[in-house]
């Protein structure tokens, strides 16, 4: 049975001078997460030009980050300037929640990224057959549903866990390790089972990744330089935006379910720093998705004058 109805959140720093710089600064790059993640998702949705299997799974995963940002951000830059930084038992659940499922769907549309990518790149007589946009639909669609299972696992487990105080967080966001920090019975072998699933979700994938690109590789030395090239750039953003996620995201659940004072540090990257990256990351080095940005910027400039 749980006596807590509340956890404090002590925040990134205790220091009410730094809080209103965090403050200012976790503001700013909130804002920027969510404009540059709808301008993307809108600007594919829109485009007849982008209308292909790469750029579909590209606006899903705009609207996951931006979602997944928005699920942790806010609580946490309203708590800086906030006298009394709570968040209810059933608020921190939700919370808990929400993370796991944006960052479970989120695992499963990079996977399918990747997949979309092999058979573009070593099959490529067979693309439009495979990649109808029934299968598109279908991996966006088990994506949802693996984040889904994946948030509803995290959070059956820790909502049944006995919690009859201290409750205070030393984080930020209610996440699997310092909760699990709070619970008064003995968490050696719960532990390590409920961090298993974020564990191996994440490595899991992380690895079919690896092996996926490893492959893509060797097939590439076969195509023109114009074609490796190509190829090349498109790959590279996509191993960047999975090196972002995957890194962070091994480091918190690929170990021993103890906290460390730097997690809160690396919480911020991948909660905050990495939804804003995604975007610029695939806009900069995406000739095709500048070219529509700029058209349609230019197209607005018009209609204004």
């Amino acid at each position: 049975m749980s006596n807590v109805t509340e956890f404090i959140l002590l925040g990134l720093t205790q220091d009410p001078d730094l809080q209103k710089l965090l403050f200012i600064v976790c503001s700013i790059i909130y804002l920027l997460t969510l404009a540059g993640n709808m301008i993307i998702s809108v600007t594919i949705f829109i485009s007849p030009a982008l209308a292909t299997p790469m750029y579909f799974f590209l606006s899903y995963l705009s609207i996951i980050d931006g979602f997944y940002s928005s699920s942790i951000a806010p609580k946490m830059i309203y708590n800086m300037i906030s006298e009394k930084s709570s968040i209810s038992f059933n608020g921190c659940m939700i919370q808990l929640f929400a993370e796991h499922f944006f960052a479970g769907a989120e695992i499963i549309l990079l996977v399918s990224m990747a997949y979309d990518r092999y058979i573009a790149i070593c099959k490529p007589l067979h693309y439009m057959t495979i990649m109808r946009r029934s299968m598109c639909v279908s991996l966006v669609v088990a994506a949802g549903i693996v984040g889904f299972v994946h948030g509803m696992i995290q959070t059956t487990f820790i909502a049944q866990l006995p919690f009859c105080g201290p409750n205070t967080i030393n984080h930020f966001i209610c996440d699997l390790i310092p909760l699990l920090e709070l619970v008064c019975t003995d968490t050696h072998t719960l532990g390590p089972l409920i961090a298993m699933n974020s564990g191996s979700l994440c490595l899991l994938s992380f690895c079919m990744l690896i092996a996926s690109y490893v492959v893509i590789l060797h097939s590439l030395r076969k195509h023109s330089s114009e074609g490796r090239r190509k190829a090349l750039s498109t790959c590279a953003s996509h191993v960047s935006v999975v090196v972002l996620f995957f890194v962070p995201c091994s480091y918190l659940y690929v170990r021993p379910m103890t906290s460390f004072p730097i997690d809160k540090i690396v919480s911020v990257f991948y909660t905050l720093v990495t939804p804003l990256l995604n975007p610029l990351i695939y806009t900069f080095r995406n000739e095709e998705v500048k070219k529509v940005l700029k058209k349609l910027l230019g197209q607005v400039r018009s209609n204004k004058d």
